[in-house]
């Protein structure tokens, strides 16, 4: 059953005005579906193969392109890079909007130079796995943080989404399209499948890779340590890697959408890069299966519990960010003496601090992090904050501050 995505709207919006629409993602995050149901009725399709020269479109682009005029989608355009200059050609002629709808699992190399080559003339939009919001059974029109940040963080929340799973088997299977169908003791092997696919297509092309069983060590240690501020000396020394390399498999996890970083908050912009960035993996599924965890039950009582929370809130953050034009800008802060804040939402020059606490009931001891946060920066407009948690209502804890469910609607 199709699963309608938030960025739909966007998504017809930016093909009716440029003439080259790319929407990238992780493997398997539904770029192909979504292209497909809204555009297949109207567009040639077209999938490359990591392989197979079909149609001969890698040697002859331009005679490739004449047999498959627009409007055309173009899947997986990063095994096909000579098509790119090809359509450029086309382009300068004419630049008409909607003509081309391309995909691809890589922000490196070829996406890369797709923006260079084609400036001014291609947009990006960037699709991540489904939101809670889209999977549940009574989807609200808007995603309850979208609401929140729009209303000065005033909005109330009458409301919670309608999820047909627990939280922990929710956490368990992800939210990556192709899992939420599958039998629930068959998640491990999905994920399985999963990595191993990734490895040998995606990675693989990005690097020079000697040990791909090394890298997937590498993989697997990255998507456990989520939630925490980055130290590549650590992550490499784990498994008897370099910094150096670790940095460099890093950036390979970054350009094909499995990871990604929030910066440091600091009221100097030039401060905000040098300071450590907090890292996360792009799916508590994948997380799962990274820490070997083995069905539902055994995730609350993990260790690391609250960094697979955590890290389900952060991808629900940027899931819903992603809908918004411009999206706001996210960090994380932490004070000299220790006090932080899991994420700090800017929208329009105000500061949004939102915590993450995995237990049903916080209090206002738990504020005590956006507490210090205000008193350290009296001098900008910081909005309320939030306290995301898995709770079964919202409620005040300070003057400034509330509980939210993390399914909030």
């Amino acid at each position: 059953m199709y699963v309608h995505r938030y960025l739909t709207e966007k998504l017809e919006k930016l093909a009716a005005y440029f003439p080259i629409v790319a929407v990238t993602g992780a493997r398997q995050v539904g770029k192909s579906t979504l292209l497909k149901h809204v555009f297949g009725a109207r567009y040639g399709y077209f999938e490359f193969d990591p392989l197979i020269d079909v149609e001969n479109a890698r040697t002859d682009p331009d005679l490739f392109l004449d047999n498959r005029p627009p409007p055309l989608i173009l899947d997986e355009i990063q095994y096909a890079p000579e098509v790119i200059t090809a359509i450029k050609r086309r382009i300068d002629k004419n630049g008409s909007p909607g003509q081309y709808l391309l995909s691809g699992s890589q922000q490196w190399q070829v996406l890369r130079s797709l923006a260079d080559s084609l400036a001014g003339r291609v947009v990006f939009l960037d699709l991540y796995p489904f939101s809670a919001t889209e999977t549940s059974a009574t989807p609200s029109a808007t995603p309850w943080l979208v609401k929140w940040l729009d209303s000065g963080g005033t909005a109330g929340f009458p409301s919670r989404l309608k999820i047909q799973s627990s939280l922990a088997e929710r956490l368990f299977r992800g939210f990556m399209p192709g899992v939420n169908e599958t039998p629930l003791e068959l998640t491990p092997d999905y994920f399985k499948m999963y990595e191993r696919t990734y490895i040998e297509r995606d990675a693989r092309s990005m690097t020079n890779m000697e040990d791909a069983a090394l890298f997937s060590r590498f993989f697997r240690l990255a998507c456990a340590m989520s939630g925490r501020e980055l130290n590549y000396h650590q992550i490499g020394r784990e498994i008897g890697l370099s910094a150096t390399t670790a940095n460099r498999w890093l950036t390979v996890l970054r350009g094909t959408f499995q990871w990604y970083e929030i910066p440091a908050f600091s009221r100097n912009p030039i401060k905000r890069a040098s300071r450590k960035p907090k890292g996360f993996c792009a799916d508590t599924g994948i997380m799962a299966h990274s820490l070997a965890i083995s069905a539902p039950t055994a995730i609350l009582s993990h260790p690391l519990w609250g960094n697979i929370f955590e890290t389900c809130v952060a991808n629900e953050i940027r899931k819903a960010l992603n809908t918004m034009s411009p999206s706001p800008i996210l960090h994380h802060w932490r004070s000299h003496g220790g006090a932080e804040v899991d994420f700090i939402i800017e929208k329009d020059g105000v500061f949004y601090p939102v915590e993450v606490k995995a237990s049903s009931h916080p209090g206002r001891g738990d504020a005590s992090g956006m507490v210090a946060f205000r008193k350290a920066h009296t001098g900008i407009p910081i909005g309320p904050g939030a306290i995301i948690a898995p709770s079964a209502e919202s409620y005040p804890v300070t003057g400034n501050d509330r509980v939210i469910p993390w399914d909030a609607a």
